[in-house]
């Protein structure tokens, strides 16, 4: 099938807001603390593109009783401070935003709440206010293509006729099995090699995303 795209579907963390390098320096230094000493390219590995619950399961797999009580605030709580620090959008995102005609949604693992705080927090949220969809709203998060195909039916597209922007393995693992056209961003912590695959794009610069998704019609 041929022509342009029907809907743009981005991926938030690492996509549109650069959260993914605050995240990880939380996560090394707090599973540090809690008795779980992992690099940051560790935690990369295990963890981006996965959803909340995932990694909440991993660690009370790994650390069962030693854990506190109130662990997961603890990481919730560092996660709002370390953004409300320092969070911004990624690189060039804005200026892709703006010249992208294609109608455009957001799908991420994250919860409504925190999208709201992180889209909110970067200027973004208005952006995509009422196109916005969470992990939690369906059965499988990523990699299962369940996200992206709610996304699709909710905003009235064809999968086939739709591209996904991902930063993460496991989203662009989701995109394909939706069978839909996949970018991936390589400008954030996942490298080149592990984005590639089929029908995907692979990018570093956001600036460069409006000309690729013209060049790559559905």
């Amino acid at each position: 099938m041929h022509g342009p795209f029907e809907l743009v579907i981005f991926d938030c963390d690492g996509v549109l807001v650069d959260s993914e390098r605050l995240s990880v320096r939380v996560e090394a230094e707090y599973l540090a603390e809690l008795g779980w000493p992992l690099t940051e390219a560790e935690i990369v590995e295990r963890f981006t593109g996965q959803s909340d619950e995932y990694m909440d399961e991993a660690i009370e797999a790994q650390l069962g009783s030693r854990l506190p009580g109130d662990w997961k605030e603890q990481f919730h709580r560092r996660y709002r401070e370390a953004f409300a620090a320092h969070l911004v959008p990624v690189d060039g995102v804005v200026e892709a935003l703006d010249q992208i005609t294609a109608p455009t949604c957001v799908a991420s693992s994250g919860s409504h709440d925190k999208l709201r705080f992180t889209l909110g927090h970067t200027g973004l949220y208005e952006r995509f206010e009422g196109r916005i969809f969470s992990g939690y709203e369906v059965a499988s998060n990523k990699p299962a293509p369940d996200l992206f195909l709610h996304a699709a039916a909710r905003m009235g597209a064809e999968p086939a006729r739709c591209a996904v922007v991902e930063d993460t393995l496991y989203g662009l693992m989701a995109a394909r099995a939706a069978g839909m056209r996949a970018f991936g961003y390589a400008g954030g912590l996942s490298p080149p090699d592990r984005l590639e695959g089929e029908a995907t794009v692979v990018f570093d610069d956001m600036r460069d995303l409006p000309r690729l998704l013209a060049d790559g019609r559905a």
